[in-house]
């Protein structure tokens, strides 16, 4: 039987290069999605507001980001701002406006260099104009690039998603697009603002919190979840390691029989 404490220990002893080697051995999963949690209370605990871990969080999604590309991960998607979010104080909610320009400002350039192709889910309509202006550069300079996908969820609700995607249905069935008898799961897949992407094989979430707060319900049916108390400014590439371990030891049956 394989000692976990002992294993761990002999992770935590490998360099981050050795232990990715040692991954990459492995099953990469295409998708990864994360609900990037506990910004706020990164804060709170330092006697810091609360945006001070908000910016630090996006030095996690730079160096997470980094780390998923040179693994191979096809896809990654990060919960940045829900439709629930508005609800915070107005002070924090003009903050995380302005970090997709702040982030993308200085990532950019590394991000057309790596290879990697930014796209958007969620509603824009109530964004700023500067936050969206910063991701449409983003998506246009990286548009021809073909490495990972780095998918931001931003004013992104899973419920108003599956909603305004049965809206589209009904509209196309009355307008004789689609026929109604072809309706199944394959063809509604693609109403959605994932229709490009394969469904998540992973979900991270951190900050301890054990749930998907509206996020990909209809994706997330059969994908793997990890779950970690840590923080997400303080989620290092070896987590991110750990939970891609974790995902490679799991039996993937989709319902059937292993």
């Amino acid at each position: 039987m394989i000692n976990k404490n002992k294993l761990w220990k002999t992770h935590n002893n490998l360099s981050l290069e050795e232990r990715m080697e040692i991954v990459k051995k492995g099953p990469i999963p295409s998708h990864v999605a994360i609900i990037m949690d506990g910004n706020g209370r990164w804060a709170r605990k330092r006697a810091l507001p609360r945006i001070a871990g908000h910016h630090e969080g996006m030095k996690t999604v730079r160096k997470i980001t980094r780390l998923a590309n040179r693994l191979g991960v096809k896809a990654l998607t990060l919960y940045a701002f829900s439709t629930e979010n508005w609800k915070r104080p107005k002070k924090e909610v003009d903050y995380l406006m302005k970090l997709p320009q702040e982030f993308l400002e200085t990532f950019l350039p590394e991000l057309v260099e790596e290879n990697v192709k930014v796209q958007m889910m969620g509603n824009q309509q109530q964004l700023p104009s500067y936050t969206v202006d910063a991701i449409k550069k983003a998506i246009n300079d990286t548009k021809q690039n073909n490495g990972l996908i780095l998918n931001f969820a931003l004013n992104y609700g899973s419920r108003a998603e599956i909603m305004e995607a049965v809206h589209h249905v009904l509209e196309d069935i009355r307008n004789g697009v689609m026929n109604e008898k072809l309706l199944n799961e394959e063809t509604f897949s693609r109403y959605l603002m994932t229709k490009q992407l394969p469904d998540p094989d992973l979900l991270i979430r951190t900050s301890g919190e054990i749930r998907l707060s509206n996020f990909m319900l209809w994706q997330l049916a059969y994908t793997e979840l990890w779950f970690t108390d840590t923080l997400w400014p303080d989620f290092s590439e070896h987590h991110f390691l750990e939970a891609v371990e974790s995902y490679q030891k799991r039996s993937r049956r989709f319902g059937g029989l292993g």
